[in-house]
């Protein structure tokens, strides 16, 4: 694939609202995020194989090891990428030690592209961050404790 076109991409994706984009030419195929610490553009002459699903983690071990810490559990909603900032060259909207209120914004979670911020349902200290900014998350995935 030209660079050319690659950079005409990457200019699209900054003046649109797309988060990340795909794209396959023949045997060739670009991937650019905008959200990634930095972005990342990638050209493989070869189809790209899917990684191996990671092990399930069986569900009465992800309940013990939830029970296990103390505090108000934040929990994800919805199904998505999360993102503890608003942009990526922004601070994050809250740091382990900071004292937080009801209704104060957490994080971002992406779900087919419509940012949802996600609001602590309990005022206290973030105690604890449990999902890297650029994840996936699933539904009722712990995200915070809040003592």
């Amino acid at each position: 694939m030209d660079i050319r076109k690659v950079k005409k991409l990457i200019e699209l994706i900054e003046e649109s609202g797309i988060a990340e984009i795909e794209i396959h030419e023949g045997e060739d195929s670009v991937r650019i995020n905008r959200y990634s610490s930095a972005q990342t553009v990638a050209v493989s002459p070869t189809p790209i194989a899917a990684p191996a699903p990671a092990a399930a983690i069986p569900e009465s071990q992800q309940a013990t090891s939830v029970e296990e810490l103390s505090g108000h559990v934040v929990t994800s909603p919805m199904v998505g990428t999360f993102y503890d900032a608003p942009s990526p060259e922004s601070g994050p909207f809250v740091t382990i030690g900071q004292s937080v209120q009801k209704g104060d914004t957490l994080c971002i979670i992406e779900a087919m592209k419509i940012l949802n911020q996600i609001e602590a349902d309990a005022s206290g200290v973030i105690k604890s961050i449990l999902v890297e900014s650029g994840h996936p998350v699933e539904f009722d995935q712990p995200l915070f404790i809040i003592e």
